[in-house]
């Protein structure tokens, strides 16, 4: 992943948000194309440290048979919104994209019937804590019969994540002043993405608005 400086995320931002947003698209080569699914995932981290990245794929995914190969590379994306160069007070500046990004590399092994049951529970609770009050969905639930066809139709998987790399690009080059507009107008627009990114404007540089906010409360009321 090409990520500029001041773009660049640590190691554990990064994997913060990857186990917070826990979707990405797990990609792997086949030796002739690339092959990808979609999927959720939740992260564990082994005695010393290393992170997990556990999740399942249907029996018949090509992606199964590519497991004990080289390396995959697990996409995760967050919210993104298009800057348009109005936004800016500064003149001269060109359209861009603002996002998040994390992607974690490694290789991938085939888990246990015994380990992808454990997945199956773990990933399951991971989102159904989102839905509290509801009280939490459990494989126990299901009748034995169901839950068994159930876990022979999808295969566990885990990567041992080797590589962490991160772009978030949220504008952090920009001016102050620059910086605010862009975020401001980002929190007016109807696209919830746009509006995720403005809040995480906010979070980095919340000075940057407050600076803005205190300049616009001296200026008289016709310039405002």
């Amino acid at each position: 992943m090409y990520t500029p400086p001041p773009f660049k995320p640590d190691r554990a931002a990064s994997l913060a948000f990857a186990e917070a947003r826990g979707f990405g698209l797990a990609c792997a080569w086949d030796g002739g194309k690339p092959i990808a699914s979609a999927l959720p995932f939740y992260l564990t981290y082994a005695a010393d440290g290393t992170p997990r990245a556990l999740f399942h794929v249907a029996r018949h995914n090509p992606l199964v048979k590519l497991a004990h190969g080289g390396p995959w590379l697990l996409a995760v994306t967050g919210a993104d919104a298009y800057v348009s160069p109005d936004w800016y007070v500064s003149p001269d500046q060109v359209p861009t994209w603002l996002y998040q990004a994390v992607h974690l590399t490694g290789p991938v092994r085939t888990m246990s019937d015994e380990e992808l049951a454990v997945q199956i529970d773990v990933l399951s609770a991971k989102f159904e804590e989102r839905l509290l009050p509801k009280k939490p969905w459990v494989s126990g639930k299901m009748t034995t019969a169901r839950l068994e066809a159930m876990k022979k139709a999808i295969v566990g998987l885990e990567m041992v994540v080797e590589e962490v790399e991160g772009s978030f690009k949220l504008n952090q080059h920009k001016s102050e002043t620059d910086f605010a507009a862009v975020g401001n107008t980002l929190a007016l627009q109807v696209e919830a993405g746009a509006r995720d990114i403005a809040a995480l404007m906010r979070d980095v540089r919340p000075q940057a608005f407050a600076m803005v906010q205190a300049e616009m409360t001296r200026l008289p009321r016709s310039e405002q």
